[in-house]
């Protein structure tokens, strides 16, 4: 049985300093770390997504000058800029692949994202016969909440690390992990030592 490491937007514009900062974006990243330092070889791929805006345009509605902080936001992650680059304290040399998303229009799930070659994360999953997958990163009551429902609904056994996430808001987060246990998701802790 191959399970999957699904690390969702772990990038400066949602770590602390960052323009859409989530508190405890950086202990995400620095724990994602040390997870693929300790555990990489327990997964069959490891898929990390980034939001990767277009400059100087809405993406569908999805950035504005007087964001509402529900369905628009104010800038961020924009192609080519250090917000939407990784986070310094997350060390990507373990991935697998590297998926951008939200390229024109707006995206949160990490299963809306391609990679360079336009490999889409359902079929990277289904290629390596994935039937489990661990899922992290930021921001819980919004990324990583679209990513774990896509991948439960392409019948992937999802588990969330729930040390290993950060949301926006804490009530929010607490609902968007009570949906995702409703619809079949685990929840459990990474087992690291501190």
């Amino acid at each position: 049985m191959s399970r999957a490491l699904l690390i969702v937007d772990v990038q400066n514009d949602f770590t602390e300093g960052g323009a859409l900062a989530v508190a405890g974006g950086d202990a995400v990243a620095a724990g994602v770390t040390r997870l693929l330092n300790e555990r990489a070889r327990d997964y069959a791929v490891i898929v990390a997504s980034r939001d990767w805006h277009t400059a100087g345009e809405s993406n569908g509605g999805h950035i504005a000058a007087d964001p509402d902080f529900v369905d628009t936001w104010p800038p961020h992650c924009i192609a080519g800029t250090p917000g939407a680059e990784y986070d310094p304290w997350l060390d990507p040399a373990a991935v697998t692949h590297h998926v951008k998303k939200g390229m024109g229009i707006p995206a949160y799930s990490m299963f809306e994202g391609a990679t360079d070659d336009g490999r889409a994360v359902a079929g990277i999953l289904r290629g390596a016969g994935v039937e489990e997958a661990d899922v992290v990163g930021i921001a819980t009551d919004h990324c990583v909440l679209a990513s774990a429902r896509d991948a439960l609904g392409e019948g992937i056994r999802v588990r969330v690390l729930t040390d290993l996430v950060a949301g926006v808001s804490a009530d929010a987060s607490a609902a968007a992990l009570d949906e995702l246990v409703g619809a079949g998701a685990t929840l459990v802790t990474s087992g690291l030592t501190r």
